[in-house]
């Protein structure tokens, strides 16, 4: 079986399947398997696959097929340039979360700072702050210790471990005492509970539930951030915070409503409003 064979074969199963752009999918899963960036494939249709690649190939798209997260298959995806190992354990990092990044590292530039990122997960926020805030402390609070283990795991590979204080434990209470930050930053669960049910399996089926779970309307991190919060935050310090789609007016009344001042909403790639930034 040629390359341009099996993209053609895999894709039709798997949109047989109901995933989602299925040709590229395969293609991303074949230039992992052959070692090769994507674009390359175009340029070796022709090559045979050995009987190996083709039953490992095989092998990744039934994975694919039963709705396993493409990142997860192949062990990492792209944040903001860098490599994220990602698994189980963790969310799988989104493409607006970059935009909260570059609004952290853009407020925090090269001055000396301290921030807090509120459930790391794979710690990809507290390395892209890391690397581009060469003077800022990062302190990465998780209550999970296996999703601590991961994100220790990225920070080492993009050789940025020393800038950041790994903290396990749940909330506020684990922090060393008396912290205040100049950036409390964070991608919170903000989905209803019962709307998880109708997530796509990718979503619903292999991210752990409790990077999901908003509680009843989505919103339980959000009063706890605006009633808790700040303490934490120095006189001229900000939070900036991710939250889902159609919610932002209710996240502005509940920081209103506890005395914060709402600098901006930002919108996301497809101008969703996505991003709050508040200061006290």
């Amino acid at each position: 079986m040629t390359v341009l064979e099996a993209i053609q074969k895999s894709a039709e199963f798997l949109g047989k399947k109901g995933v989602d752009s299925p040709r590229l999918q395969t293609e991303l899963l074949l230039a992992h398997l052959l070692k090769m960036p994507r674009m390359k494939l175009y340029l070796n249709f022709e090559r045979a696959l050995s009987t190996e690649e083709t039953d490992a190939l095989r092998e990744l798209i039934k994975r694919r097929a039963q709705h396993e997260p493409l990142q997860h298959i192949v062990g990492s995806t792209n944040f903001c340039g860098f490599e994220i190992a990602v698994n189980k354990n963790a969310l799988v990092p989104r493409p607006e979360t970059e935009l909260l990044a570059e609004a952290g590292w853009k407020f925090l530039g090269e001055r000396e700072a301290i921030a807090l990122d509120f459930g790391t997960g794979t710690g990809c926020i507290s390395i892209a702050l890391a690397a581009k805030c060469p003077n800022t402390k990062i302190f990465a609070l998780d209550i999970s210790a296996d999703v601590i283990a991961l994100a220790k795991q990225n920070a080492e590979k993009n050789n940025v471990a020393g800038k950041i204080e790994f903290v396990h434990g749940d909330g506020y209470i684990a922090l060393p005492k008396n912290s205040q930050f100049d950036l409390l930053i964070s991608n919170p669960p903000y989905i209803s509970t019962a709307e998880i049910e109708t997530l796509q399996p990718e979503v619903k089926n292999f991210d752990p539930r409790s990077a999901l779970d908003g509680g009843a309307d989505g919103l339980d991190f959000y009063r706890m951030f605006a009633t808790q919060a700040k303490p934490f935050l120095k006189p001229d310090g900000k939070i900036m915070l991710e939250f889902g789609d159609g919610q932002a007016e209710a996240i502005r009344e509940i920081f209103e409503n506890e005395k914060w001042i709402v600098e901006e909403i930002k919108s996301d790639y497809s101008q969703r409003k996505r991003i709050l930034i508040a200061r006290k």
